[in-house]
C-alpha cells in the first residue's frame, strides 16, 4: 500500500492507476466521493491512505488494522531468525518457500515479516530487498534501521498529518478486544492519540479477536457511504 525500493511503487499504482481506471470504467468516485477501507494489513492500507492522501480519499475505514510496531512486529523477530537459521540465511529460507508445492501457515508469517522488511527498509542491493532490523545473532534492535521502520508505524505518522485527517468526511476505526496480535492496544493508542489532536473519528471495540471479522463491515460500510453522498 505504499512506495517501496524493494516492493513497488504500490501507492503510486492505487493512486494513479486503479482509482482513475475504475473511475472511468463505471462512471463514479471523483473528489469528496473516494472512501478506502481494509482489515488488518488492508487496514493498515486504509489507515496509512487517509494519512498520507486525504486529497485523494475522503473517507476512511480500518478494521483491526496493523498499528502499533512495538507490539506487532517485535516479538515475530525471534521465530523469523530462528526460521533463516534452520535454512541457512534470507535467500535460502526464500528459495525453499518458493520451491514448495504447500506451505504451512506459520511459513507464511515469516514470509510476511521478509516482505515487510523489504517494505519499510529495504536494501537494494539484498536478496529481494530484505534487510532485517535486528542482529542476526542476538535479535537485538539496530536503531538506524528500526527507525525506518517506526516512520510507517501509523501511531507515529499520524502525529503529523492531524490537518489532513481533520479533513476527511468520516474516519472509522475498530479491533476485537482480544485480537490474538495485540493490535487492540495500536488501536486504543490510536483512538487516544486522535481525540488529543482533535482529529474527529468514529472508534469501537467489539468481542471477538482477529480473524473471521467480516462481519464488521455491516457496521463501518454504511457510515462511509453516508458520508460519501453529501
Amino acid at each position: 500500500y505504499i512506495n517501496s525500493a524493494g516492493i513497488g511503487r504500490w501507492a503510486d499504482f492505487l493512486i494513479q492507476e486503479a482509482i482513475p481506471f475504475v473511475e472511468k470504467r463505471f462512471g463514479c468516485g471523483g473528489a469528496g466521493k473516494r472512501g478506502v477501507f481494509g482489515k488488518s494489513s488492508g487496514g493498515y492500507g486504509a489507515m496509512v491512505h487517509a494519512i498520507l492522501y486525504s486529497d485523494v480519499w475522503s473517507a476512511a475505514a480500518c478494521h483491526s488494522g496493523d498499528m502499533g510496531w512495538d507490539m506487532l512486529q517485535l516479538p515475530e523477530f525471534p521465530r523469523v531468525l530462528q526460521a533463516l537459521a534452520k535454512e541457512g540465511g534470507t535467500q535460502k529460507w526464500l528459495d525453499a518457500f518458493f520451491a514448495k508445492r504447500k506451505v504451512k501457515d506459520d511459513e507464511i508469517h515469516i514470509l510476511m515479516m521478509l516482505a515487510m522488511c523489504a517494505t519499510y527498509d529495504p536494501d537494494p542491493n539484498a536478496f529481494m530487498g530484505v534487510r532485517l532490523p535486528v542482529d542476526l545473532e542476538t535479535c537485538e534492535l539496530i536503531p538506524e534501521r528500526w527507525a525506518n521502520w517506526m516512520k510507517w508505524d501509523p501511531l507515529e505518522m499520524a502525529k503529523a498529518h492531524a490537518t489532513e485527517l481533520k479533513s476527511l468526511k468520516t474516519l472509522f476505526i475498530d479491533c476485537g478486544d482480544i485480537d490474538q496480535y495485540n493490535l487492540v492496544y495500536g488501536a486504543r493508542r490510536m483512538h487516544r492519540l486522535l481525540t488529543r489532536l482533535g482529529v474527529p473519528h468514529t472508534y469501537e471495540e467489539f468481542p471477538d479477536n482477529h480473524s473471521g471479522i467480516d462481519y464488521r463491515m455491516d457496521r463501518s460500510l454504511p457510515i462511509l457511504a453516508a458520508a460519501l453522498s453529501v
